[in-house]
């Protein structure tokens, strides 16, 4: 059956899964969305993905095999080329006595078959895999390793060795150092990487690549291709290419794998090299509704309360790269109505949303916080989003807005929500304005998922579970969960991130403590207030479901 070109729709239709009515609709969906048949099925709802698996299964008499549970050999895969492995839909599962055991999206496609057949020099047996498990298994495999290495190689070679000379070649699309940038976007967009960091050391170069708030790196001993990279990228972010001493702020815009990603980039001179650090927003995505962001129910329907009042002081906190600016733009997401005038003064604009005038600072012209807030009072907005509080100046205006019949949401540098409030005094805002105008902070870190393609319980070891008794939680589990690492996660256990939260009320005790500034007496009445609801039993809480491990929120919180 396997070797038979069999229509599907036809098959639904025979055992009557699908409707004509309903045919008729998937082909017309497949024909406007350029989908497969199955697919437009799945998506317009008419059958689920697995049980539309087992069907064309049961139907062509091959077996269906789950990519999500599967341990892969790198080595075995690759013995397919990954031109055919993409263009064909097609993986190497394992290697039998009869053949090799391929994975395939579509079973009947007997071309396919032939030309891996052909590429392997070996008999083919085939399974049925699912198209997104084998696009992540695919993307995880086939790295752009290889090629990074290769085109590093090259623009060695071609810039004559140590003794290099930087031409105009970066302008040349073919250019090897053209091709050497695309790769290490590309192998970033794979592996999902929030940040690429481009660093000449001594004696070779490293990029690195921080995947769920962790770097790993690639070591490149060709250390003169640097001034090549970074010269490419400066030109691609239109920044001063003369300009090595001084560091340089710009961005950018490429679509790399059918994602439309937008680059901040930043240099650092260092002391053998300029440091090149980019962090890659994805447009393409849309922005993350408040639900999705993992917040606690009680929270989110307190936090969703707060971004609805009509005047005063709401901030998020924590450090760079937990999640502040994502939960900023899902209250704003949730809140951008016609009846709403809402302005944005952000240090840069991340991402772009209907209806909202969003305004990036620039110090190059003294467009600073403060100016921008200045005229944005005089706009008539309903609703301010502050990119960050960082100076008095700036935290005066928005606590002013905030006390004029504004709804000001902000961002600060804090370990935690109490310290948060505290902070604002520290930059030199009078009490009274902190304490008339701050209704609620949320803290928050992020924490990374384990694995659920390798989960398996384990033991503590002594010391973790010392400091997990310290903690003297109400509801401890004694069930503790880890991955073990896997081809689905590039065996580091995790996969993906999830945010723990800490959300502060500010009470009219509170305001006084403020008021007075009296940070001991305001500490005391935070802590009573928070009860088992800190950054720390967030994550522990965490830990209780089997979302994450003692590790990770020893690491991410467990100085607070």
């Amino acid at each position: 059956m396997a070797q038979q070109k069999v229509r599907l729709g036809d098959l639904l239709l025979h055992e009557n899964i699908l409707t004509p009515e309903q045919l008729e609709s998937a082909l017309a969906h497949q024909k406007s969305t350029g989908l497969r048949l199955g697919e437009s099925i799945v998506v317009l709802g008419f059958i689920t993905a697995k049980e539309l698996l087992n069907f064309i299964s049961k139907q062509l008499n091959v077996p269906y095999f789950s990519l999500s549970n599967h341990h892969f050999d790198p080595e075995l895969i690759k013995l397919l080329p990954e031109v055919y492995a993409r263009r064909y839909h097609s993986i190497v599962l394992q290697k039998q006595d009869t053949g090799m055991l391929v994975g395939m999206v579509d079973p009947t496609d007997i071309n396919a078959v032939d030309e891996i057949t052909n590429a392997l020099h070996m008999p083919v047996n085939i399974a049925l895999v699912q198209q997104d498990e084998l696009n992540r298994a695919l993307d995880l495999v086939y790295r752009r390793t290889t090629d990074i290495t290769n085109y590093a190689s090259l623009l060695y070679t071609e810039m004559g060795g140590e003794k290099a000379i930087l031409a105009s070649s970066p302008e040349q699309d073919n250019a090897p150092v053209v091709r050497l940038v695309d790769a290490i976007f590309q192998d970033a967009v794979q592996v999902n990487a929030s940040d690429i960091h481009i660093e000449p050391d001594m004696s070779v170069l490293r990029i690195r690549q921080r995947v769920d708030g962790i770097l790993t790196e690639n070591v490149m001993n060709a250390k003169s291709i640097a001034p090549a990279i970074t010269l490419r990228l400066k030109l691609m972010a239109g920044l001063n290419i003369s300009e090595k001493r001084m560091p340089q702020d710009g961005r950018f815009s490429i679509k790399v794998r059918d994602k439309s990603l937008d680059i901040r980039l930043s240099t650092l001179p260092t002391q053998y090299g300029e440091s090149v650090v980019m962090r890659l927003l994805d447009q393409s995505g849309g922005i993350l509704n408040l639900e999705k962001i993992g917040m606690p129910s009680h929270y989110l329907e307190r936090f969703r309360k707060m971004i609805r009042l009509p005047r005063g002081l709401v901030l998020v906190t924590g450090p760079t790269g937990s999640g502040k600016t994502t939960t900023l733009y899902g209250a704003l997401n949730e809140i951008n109505e016609v009846g709403s005038k809402i302005i944005t003064v952000e240090d840069p604009v991340e991402y772009y949303l209907p209806r909202v005038n969003q305004v990036q600072i620039s110090s190059k012209i003294d467009l600073t916080f403060a100016k921008v807030l200045r005229t944005a009072m005089r706009q008539d907005p309903d609703i301010i989003l502050v990119g960050e509080m960082r100076d008095e100046e700036t935290a005066e205006i928005g606590l002013r807005a905030a006390l004029t019949g504004h709804l000001v949401l902000s961002t600060i540098h804090a370990n935690d929500a109490a310290t948060s409030a505290l902070r604002l005094l520290d930059l030199g805002v009078e009490g009274y304005l902190v304490a008339s105008t701050l209704r609620g902070v949320l803290a928050q870190r992020l924490v990374r998922r384990i694995c659920p393609f390798c989960k398996e319980e384990e033991t503590l070891n002594g010391q973790d579970a010392a400091w997990v008794a310290s903690l003297n939680l109400k509801n401890v589990t004694s069930v503790f969960y880890r991955g073990k690492g896997c081809g689905q996660c590039n065996h580091t256990g995790y996969q993906g991130r999830i945010g723990i939260f800490e959300w502060l009320e500010i009470t009219p005790e509170m305001g006084m403590a403020l008021e007075e500034k009296n940070p001991s007496k305001f500490g005391v009445l935070a802590r009573e207030f928070l009860g088992e609801g800190l950054l720390l039993h967030s994550g522990m809480a965490l830990v209780k479901d089997g979302v994450t491990t003692v590790d990770e929120v020893q690491r991410v919180a467990g100085e607070i």
